[in-house]
């Protein structure tokens, strides 16, 4: 059985039932034992600004899926929810990332692990604190906590937890 830790992400449509039902997706599959998800959160878009803000979340999901299958199903799912590439760091309907596979570090271009800008993203870190602030993740050797407590104060001012 692996852990997986992921984002997910949008800003297009009705994002936080996007949200809300692509977890229930994921909850879904058939290799999927489990599924742990943080608060959502209103988060300020990075890299290209001119769009509306993001609602992000952070799971921990337990699977018997080998890494790969996992990254296919999520393809899949954000293409259920009509996920478009425009151009990096532009709007969507739904963004799935694997931010960790148990403790496997890769560097193939398909599925980089963990995440490579994991450890420099409030909307990442502050959700996934909530639901794993002592998980230690491989190659930064530090606990999530640890790499959140090193982020610019306007960076983790700008993730805003949404009460429902």
């Amino acid at each position: 059985m692996a852990v997986a830790f992921l984002s997910l992400g949008s800003n297009m449509g009705d994002s936080k039932s996007l949200i809300k039902n692509a977890l229930l997706d994921i909850s879904s599959l058939d290799k999927v034992t489990s599924l742990k998800a943080s608060s959502l959160y209103c988060t300020k878009p990075v890299g290209y600004l001119d769009q509306d803000d993001f609602v992000n979340v952070c799971a921990i999901i337990e699977t018997t899926y080998e890494k790969e299958e996992l990254l296919k199903h999520f393809q899949d799912l954000e293409q259920k929810y009509k996920r478009v590439r425009l151009f990096k760091d532009g709007p969507r309907t739904l963004d799935i990332d694997i931010l960790t596979y148990d403790d496997v570090i890769s560097d193939k271009k398909e599925l980089i692990l963990p995440h490579p800008r994991m450890h420099e993203r409030a909307f990442v870190l502050i959700p996934l604190m909530e639901i794993a602030p002592d998980a230690v993740i491989a190659k930064h050797n530090q606990s999530v906590s640890e790499l959140a407590n090193k982020l610019p104060y306007d960076q983790i001012e700008g993730v805003k937890k949404i009460n429902e």
